[in-house]
């Protein structure tokens, strides 16, 4: 077990070739901090790695320099993982953004006048034509849609919300919560497992009627819920809160069925909203599709410009609109994962394995699709099981390599999940967490 004199030198740790090309005030600052992480470890009685300290030290002086952040390889377990960034963008995609940024862009102005045009034209008309909806507006995100579309729509009057639809997402944010904070008076109506449409007393004091999908929890058994159908011949504007953005039934793709955004504008739903960074795939944003009336209301709002969404992610929004439009959505990595059979993600889990040695094991198991989609939905899948004593450094030591690999312990276990990763990237696991265990 390491002991405090075993530490290496600060000057020493910042001579080491992995700090080249830094500055020599953030490589001592940098091993300074990499010695005394390790020297609290040992303090604290754990078993502290002396070996990574110059992984450490290069991960300090990146922060400290600010330079890029490490690219990350997702093999969690988890599609859609929040905490790393949820949908990754087609390469397409990824080149719309970064030609929006090192250019001017037509954000706000009409080239074939030369005037000032408007933001949403860029994005509008594909919006529509993919979901079948009469208008669409973008903001910067989910949340921000349902603020505003309710405080356009309802002002200080009545939003009916099911018990049952009463969610409480990631960061302890609840529904509840968001619709008061858009100025309306919450009326929760029906039961937790049972809403029945007589449930929904409206009268002059209705603003709206809210649907919240369920992002993180199922209820089954003795339920009941009228259909968005039932609510839009109450004669109140009915906001379908999706919250996954979802433009592909994932019965596509063997996986249980998924409500798209154009089937909740068939169904009869005013508005429909869902975000751009999950099932959709693309950059963060809140859409907003239905009918044109309500669209324009909440559009000409003052809120509408504290929410709207950035050149970058209409820049990318649209890129990934157009691969749906033109037939190309398995280019959309969330989707291409999603599709991947069993046998394509075994194949790649027995390469990692094989790269890795004997300590690695193959066997089935299931991914989450996350991200607040598709709750308690399965995608079968395989994993890669890493034999060792201490699988709490394995996974420690490859989230700070580089690039930083993702994986996740189950039962004392650490496991591996391919089905996230390009070929590309499993080339290059193998090696590292190879590495890790010698």
């Amino acid at each position: 077990m390491a002991e405090p004199r075993d530490l290496p030198k600060v000057d020493v740790l910042a001579s080491a070739p992995e700090l080249e090309g830094f500055s020599p005030q953030v490589r001592i600052e940098a091993a300074r901090r990499a010695v005394d992480s390790i020297r609290q470890e040992i303090l604290s009685g754990k078993d502290a790695d002396l070996s990574t300290a110059p992984t450490r030290a290069v991960r300090l002086a990146l922060e400290l320099a600010a330079g890029p952040i490490p690219p990350i390889i997702n093999m969690s377990g988890i599609v859609l993982h929040t905490g790393l960034g949820r949908a990754r963008m087609a390469p397409s995609v990824a080149d719309a953004i970064r030609d929006a940024a090192v250019a001017h862009y037509p954000v706000e102005f009409d080239l074939e006048i030369g005037q000032r045009g408007d933001r949403q034209s860029l994005v509008r008309d594909l919006l529509c034509r993919l979901t079948g909806a009469e208008d669409a507006l973008v903001v910067n995100n989910a949340a921000a849609a349902i603020v505003l579309s309710l405080r356009a729509l309802a002002g200080d009057r009545e939003v009916l919300l099911s018990r049952g639809q009463m969610v409480e997402i990631g960061g302890s944010f609840r529904v509840p919560d968001i619709v008061r904070e858009s100025g309306c008076r919450l009326v929760e109506v029906g039961t937790t497992n049972r809403t029945h449409l007589r449930d929904y007393a409206v009268g002059p004091g209705t603003g709206a009627i809210l649907v919240c999908h369920r992002s993180n929890f199922e209820v089954v058994g003795f339920v009941a819920e009228p259909s968005i159908e039932e609510l839009a011949r109450l004669g109140f504007p009915v906001v379908d809160d999706m919250g996954t953005g979802c433009f592909v039934n994932l019965e596509r793709f063997g996986l249980a069925k998924t409500k798209t955004m154009a089937d909740s504008i068939k169904a009869g739903a005013h508005l429909a909203i869902g975000s751009g960074d999950k099932l959709l795939g693309g950059p963060q944003a809140g859409l907003i599709v239905g009918r044109s009336e309500l669209v324009q209301r909440i559009k000409s709002h003052p809120l509408a410009r504290a929410m709207r969404a950035d050149k970058l992610a209409l820049a990318g929004l649209r890129a990934t609109l157009s691969l749906y439009a033109n037939g190309q959505e398995l280019e959309i990595p969330t989707l291409k994962y999603l599709s991947r059979s069993p046998t394509e993600v075994e194949q790649l889990a027995k390469v990692l394995a094989d790269a890795i040695g004997p300590k690695a094991s193959v066997e089935p198991s299931v991914c989450e699709i996350g991200g607040g989609s598709g709750p308690g939905t399965e995608v079968p899948s395989y994993r890669v099981g890493i034999a060792t004593d201490n699988p709490d450094q394995i996974a420690r030591m490859l989230r700070i390599s580089t690039p930083a690999i993702v994986g996740r312990i189950e039962k004392g276990t650490f496991w591996l999940d391919p089905r996230t990763a390009e070929t590309q990237e499993v080339d290059k696991t193998g090696p590292i967490v190879r590495e890790c265990l010698e």
